[in-house]
């Protein structure tokens, strides 16, 4: 039930998250959209409020909290403004991590070989809350105050502790500075922690990117810088036990739920939390496809093997060896690691003999598959061909035609090899066009990249150059863009009717 519940919340959100990949698309291109770049925009909020956080550490008291942060906010030349850098990049934090989860929960990105960097994301994001939540503890105005009392009342009614916690903050005593060290320590030990979930989340990525392109991630720190400059961190009265506040400005990022978890039973809200985090932990079980329709991960014909490596080298998850075949150095062999490969299918575009990739999806399937196609549609000199990615190119995969254009599905740009191009190209075509997912979103991570290398920069397996590539073009367009495919598809007729038709030599029959 759980599992049908969250497919069909899957289905639901995507149509959104593609308009709004469109609209970034408009606004910022492909390169720079910030929706694409969302786990790097974590990382690089978490790099600001280490730099910032280190300057605040120099001036905050444990023995006078609140004094101390007030000094800070006297410092207009440096610490209000690197104060209030430091909370944006943290509200950052918070926000860029929710969209990165929303966006692999939707592209089934969290099952399988996957499951472990979407736990450990989970882990790493409640990790970024904890820590943000010692940081607002630390400044000890009304704010502090409301969630350290909260903060006591969930703990005690766990069997931890030998007296109530929040008796401390009742003010028949001076909160002791042993709670101020406490939220400090918590506060600076844990980014260490989170630097070990960091790698631990990527462990499994060959060439993970940790950081957005420049342009983004010098923009992304102007307008922190920006909006420091223009509105200051709020700090709210001083805490005072003895008067707990009826009403408190509380921040969106990590005090939102304030308010409901003070009006429910302690059982209420441990249940809730428990239940919520336990869905999110249990989305990989839920979201995982029927046995019989999982994929297959890639497998190896040794026997066609050349070892040119170049499967090993493409692979986005680092599911292929090479190995001595027989116990002879001399003869290495790819294998893959079937507890690593996600079967996007990238091995099968590199692999120049056709040797490996997912169970009836290898290269020679594929050029047979193109053969079945070409001869059901009767192509024949001058038909256009749209070869298109399932999961992006404005879903017109899951079209016969498109503007003139016959269609040819596939799974990945990336997946594509290059001899499909080549029959298509060589039996007469007027054209081809290929639609890929934009380089920053592909669900294989680096599709749309080896195929522009395979393409155009003779990497293995490489496009002939003795292809006409005046009829072959290549446009990345995300789900919600079809007015992209659609523009490239007339920018490609008008093309190749200039060029006239395909010369009789570079046909084959």
């Amino acid at each position: 039930m759980g599992g049908r519940a969250l497919h069909a919340l899957r289905d639901v959100l995507r149509r959104p998250i593609a308009a709004a990949d469109a609209v970034a698309n408009r606004l910022y291109g492909w390169r720079y959209n910030p929706l694409y770049q969302s786990g790097t925009l974590a990382v690089l909020a978490f790099l600001v409020m280490l730099v910032t956080g280190l300057y605040l550490l120099l001036f905050y008291r444990i023995g006078s909290p609140y004094e101390s942060v007030a000094r800070m906010e006297g410092q207009l030349w440096a610490g209000r403004w690197i104060r209030a850098l430091h909370r944006y990049a943290a509200d950052l934090a918070i926000l860029a991590l929710a969209v990165h989860a929303l966006r692999m929960f939707v592209q089934s990105r969290s099952f399988g070989p996957r499951t472990l960097a979407w736990v450990s994301g989970l882990v790493l994001a409640f990790g970024f809350f904890v820590c943000g939540w010692t940081g607002y503890v630390m400044l000890w105005d009304e704010q502090a105050l409301v969630l350290a009392v909260e903060g006591a009342r969930l703990l005690d009614a766990l069997p931890i502790f030998s007296e109530p916690l929040v008796r401390t903050f009742v003010g028949e005593r001076p909160i002791p500075s042993a709670f101020f060290f406490l939220n400090l320590f918590l506060h600076i030990a844990l980014p260490v922690g989170l630097a070990l979930l960091l790698w631990i989340h990527v462990a499994r990525l060959a060439r993970p990117v940790l950081l957005p392109p420049r342009g983004l991630l010098w923009g992304s720190v102007a307008a922190l810088f920006v909006v420091s400059l223009v509105l200051p961190a709020p700090l709210g009265p001083e805490a005072d036990p003895l008067l707990l506040p009826a009403r408190v400005d509380l921040d969106l990022f990590y005090s939102f739920w304030l308010p409901a978890s003070r009006e429910l039973a302690l059982p209420t809200v441990w249940g809730l939390f428990l239940a919520f985090s336990g869905a999110l932990l249990l989305v990989p079980l839920w979201t995982r496809p029927a046995r019989a329709e999982r994929p297959a991960p890639s497998r190896s014909n040794e026997r066609l093997c050349t070892g040119c490596l170049q499967c090993s080298l493409d692979c986005p998850y680092e599911a292929i060896s090479m190995l001595p075949l027989g116990g002879d150095p001399a003869r290495p062999v790819a294998r893959v690691d079937a507890g690593l490969c996600v079967s996007c299918g990238i091995c099968t575009g590199s692999c120049a003999p056709m040797a490996i990739g997912p169970a009836g999806e290898t290269g020679r399937d594929e050029l047979a598959a193109v053969r079945a196609f070409a001869a059901e549609c009767s192509l024949g000199p001058g038909d256009l061909i749209l070869v298109a990615c399932r999961r992006g190119a404005g879903r017109v995969a899951d079209q016969p035609t498109a503007d003139g254009f016959v269609v040819f599905p596939v799974t990945c740009a990336g997946h594509l090899h290059t001899s499909v191009l080549e029959f298509l190209l060589r039996s007469g075509a007027g054209g081809v066009l290929v639609a890929s997912c934009p380089p920053r979103d592909c669900w294989s991570r680096e599709g749309p990249q080896w195929l522009d290398q395979r393409l155009y920069h003779g990497r293995e397996a490489e496009l002939r150059e003795s292809l006409d590539r005046r009829r072959l073009a290549v446009v990345h367009a995300a789900e919600g863009e079809l007015h992209r495919v659609r523009s490239a598809l007339a920018e490609l007729r008008d093309q190749i009717a200039a060029l006239g038709p395909a010369e009789a030599e570079d046909r084959v029959e």
